[in-house]
């Protein structure tokens, strides 16, 4: 119980989902299941106005929840939220919202059967408890498994990029020759003119190059597949995981690599949606 809190039990966008989540159980809840024969407590009113009612009554008292998680949001940039913290501010939200259902149920409206105060604020309690309780463990499974899901893709990716960069590329000539074999991991680009092709990869002493005789459009049909080398121009092909800005200029997109003493590759109009699929693959 002293353990911080994940995360996502506190983000903008989750207390959102929460809040929208929480007020649509609500309304399903109290319309359709009526607990506690709430239903009997108005006889002279008719469905349209009860469901309305109630509907209204729902929506008004999940301003209590989502004031509550503003705060919450807003403490959490300041200081870590503990479990039991967490589950005191959950507590304080049902009784807040049972006071707040007991004082609208007991004076709105005036045609309602007469009832104890206490006893509409125990019903108020244990409707609200149900109302915020079961929302609130089915959204918190639910991020929960969506986190663990991000993080296994996460891992997996880097196993995914960590094979890749084990992967011998091979090069052969127009003729179907072996010319030069690079691994993954060490290969920058390759840039082409006329019928020849400069490979620049890393070795022990820097960037290297080597020229060999073959097209670009040989090299992007049978080396950009299931691989993050991919064409961006007509004269290039870069190396996906070696790229480590994209930047917008006047002229277009460049792309300047993680290495030193290498020209910033432009994307050409041509290839920037295959480019910038691949892009978006191989940069989360």
């Amino acid at each position: 119980m002293d353990e911080k809190i994940p995360a996502y039990l506190y983000e903008k966008k989750n207390s959102i989902k929460t809040i929208v989540f929480t007020a649509l159980f609500a309304l399903l809840f109290i319309n359709l299941f009526q607990p506690f024969g709430s239903r009997d407590w108005y006889p002279d009113v008719s469905d349209i106005k009860y469901f309305a009612f109630s509907s209204l009554i729902i929506l008004t008292g999940m301003l209590v929840v989502v004031i509550s998680r503003v705060i919450l949001t807003a403490y959490s940039k300041r200081r870590d939220i503990l479990y039991w913290q967490y589950a005191l501010w959950i507590v304080c939200e049902i009784i807040a919202m049972a006071i707040f259902y007991t004082l609208f149920a007991k004076f709105f409206p005036k045609d309602g059967i007469e009832r104890d105060i206490s006893e509409i604020f125990r019903q108020s309690l244990i409707n609200t408890a149900l109302v915020l309780l079961l929302p609130y463990a089915i959204t918190w499974l639910y991020f929960s498994w969506k986190e663990k899901s991000t993080l296994l893709e996460h891992i997996e990716q880097e196993k995914s990029a960590e094979v890749r960069a084990k992967i011998l590329i091979a090069f052969p000539d127009e003729k179907g020759d072996l010319k030069i074999s690079v691994m993954l991991e060490n290969l920058l680009f390759i840039e082409s003119a006329d019928n020849y092709a400069t490979i620049y990869y890393l070795n022990k002493s820097g960037v290297s190059q080597f020229l060999l005789r073959n097209s670009l459009k040989w090299m992007e049909e049978h080396l950009t597949k299931d691989t993050p080398l991919v064409r961006c121009h007509r004269s290039y092909i870069v190396n996906m995981d070696k790229v480590k800005i994209l930047k917008k200029i006047k002229g277009g997109i460049v792309l300047e690599l993680d290495e030193e003493r290498t020209p910033d590759i432009p994307v050409s109009r041509t290839y920037y949606e295959s480019f910038m699929h691949k892009f978006s693959h191989y940069s989360m």
